[in-house]
């Protein structure tokens, strides 16, 4: 069996104080646990995770542009920058692989500002409300598209 494929899970800002941050909206986990949990439910998918958190915009679009022909797809939680940030959906746009967005909270049952969001415009599907599942989601629904594509 070959190189098993790559997915870049990405994180946005704030993200690495899941745990204590705001736990009754993001719950007590933290990103740590949600790495662990995405490692080892790809692994069982057959595939490679490039796990990564950055607050910072310009370092998640560096990271994206690398992605680009050398990893399946990506799962991003762009956190605020989803609220705000153009230059993440045009990069998100040119990265030419499937994306699947992910919010720990339901972005539609809270402020009237967190209720777009750029990326996903860029994004197959989006996954908001149902906490870190949701990222376990996000994978299978990649590893479905990904076969897919192949011809799977």
């Amino acid at each position: 069996m070959g190189k098993s494929a790559t997915i870049l899970v990405l994180n946005g800002p704030n993200l690495n104080l899941l745990g204590t941050r705001e736990p009754a909206i993001y719950g007590r986990g933290s990103l740590a646990d949600i790495e662990k949990a995405c490692r080892q439910h790809a692994q069982k998918l057959g595939f490679d995770i490039d796990f990564h958190q950055s607050n910072h915009e310009g370092e998640l679009i560096d990271r994206i542009q690398k992605a680009r022909g050398r990893m399946a797809g990506i799962v991003i939680n762009p956190a605020g920058y989803g609220h705000s940030s153009v230059a993440l959906l045009d990069v998100l746009l040119a990265c030419e692989m499937p994306i699947i967005e992910v919010h720990l909270s339901n972005i539609f049952r809270r402020e009237a500002f967190r209720r777009h969001s750029y990326v996903s415009e860029a994004a197959r599907g989006v996954i908001c409300g149902l906490g870190s599942r949701g990222y376990l989601l996000a994978l299978d629904a990649l590893a479905e598209i990904i076969a897919v594509a192949k011809g799977g």
